[in-house]
């Protein structure tokens, strides 16, 4: 038998999210994105929940052209664009669309022989000061790309640094209005949080919006917000069963560092997940899991291949019994309660860090199955 442990990726999960990111800002399109092998998810596996979308934005050429092999002949964007010259020559010959964020790659650009024009989306930055040229700088980028024989279409693009917080868009957006007003070309400004959270105020109206944690099920301003509080479902769900139960007494310690002490009796139940499946090792006595349905806690220190949770009040839990460490509980059964799961943005705030980091790192070894 395989150990049980298991990661289910729901598609129609998928399918929803991306309708609900469509309707937060119905007069824009969206790019699907799929970096990071699509926050964890897999390329492969998210693809066919993300046909409704009108372009699938990444980072590199190899997923490129994973995409392309999928057989996916909409937009796809690169969004850090080339990383060296010959890096256009697979652009032109997959048809890429791509970033354009510094001098450098002008300079790519102005010396790249094609029969086809290329397709770039220039980048400002507006203040989160990683990629993209300074407002002042703008306008001189956009006039030398323009001039250019090898670039078609020009595109307007930014990214928000606080869209997900009390700061927000407004300063952000005012300086690219500023800068951009009266340039020509299609607008990409909305990621996740500003899609849900701005996308419907006239300001920032664009023509295309690049949401990736919301697809995934996440809610991108959390705890401000829960994902069911956007509507969003999870997509990934991390669940294994209990392979061991013990029975403390007061005083008894758990695990690694004794960093759990019993203060009465108490039954836990010992699961098949641990850091090396991608579970965080700094998750602390407290984070919350469900066992069969049923909401309960982890207890002291996770190890590699094991972590421990509390069943004192859960005596039907048993050998067996299925932990949903993130997710919906996948198994049927009487004893599963109508809960929602645990989100992973509980699991994410609990460990100090946030969703995103915890899709990404699921382990290659963990089994993933696809549900449609």
């Amino acid at each position: 038998m395989p150990r049980p442990i298991q990661a289910t990726i729901d598609i129609q999960a998928l399918r929803h999210n991306l309708s609900q990111i469509k309707a937060a800002a119905p007069d824009a399109l969206v790019w699907g994105v799929v970096k990071a092998n699509a926050y964890g998810h897999g390329i492969e596996r998210v693809f066919e929940g993300l046909r409704a979308a009108d372009g699938i934005a990444l980072l590199d050429l190899a997923e490129a052209e994973r995409v392309r092999q999928l057989g996916w002949r909409g937009p796809v964007l690169l969004l850090e664009g080339v990383f060296e010259t010959r890096d256009l020559e697979l652009c032109s010959r997959l048809n890429l669309w791509h970033v354009v964020h510094c001098e450098a790659q002008i300079d790519m650009l102005a010396v790249h022989k094609t029969h086809q024009p290329h397709r770039v989306f220039l980048k400002m930055n507006s203040g989160m000061n990683r990629l993209g040229f300074a407002p002042q700088a703008f306008r001189a980028a956009w006039t030398r790309l323009n001039a250019l024989p090898q670039v078609d279409e020009i595109s307007l693009m930014t990214h928000f640094s606080d869209a997900d917080g009390e700061k927000g868009i407004a300063a952000a957006m005012s300086i690219f209005h500023q800068y951009t007003h009266d340039l020509s070309g299609e607008r990409s400004l909305c990621n996740s949080a500003a899609s849900l959270r701005h996308a419907k105020d006239l300001a920032v109206r664009a023509d295309w919006i690049r949401p990736g944690i919301a697809l995934y099920g996440s809610s991108p301003d959390f705890p401000l917000h829960s994902a069911q509080d956007w509507g969003l479902k999870p997509v990934m769900s991390l669940n294994a069963n209990i392979i061991a139960v013990q029975h403390l007494q007061a005083g008894d310690t758990v695990g690694y560092g004794s960093a759990f002490m019993a203060d009465r009796p108490m039954r836990m139940g010992v699961v098949a997940c641990g850091y090396a499946d991608g579970y965080p090792r700094i998750a602390p006595t407290g984070t919350p899991v469900c066992v069969d349905g049923h909401r309960t806690r982890t207890l002291g220190r996770v190890s590699m291949d094991m972590l421990t949770v509390d069943l004192t009040d859960l005596p039907h839990a048993d050998v067996g019994s299925e932990v949903t460490l993130w997710g919906l509980p996948q198994k049927s059964t009487s004893q599963v309660s109508p809960t929602t799961g645990v989100a992973i943005d509980e699991v994410a705030q609990a460990a100090g860090t946030v969703g995103y980091e915890l899709m990404c790192a699921l382990a290659a070894r963990v089994p993933v199955v696809v549900k449609d």
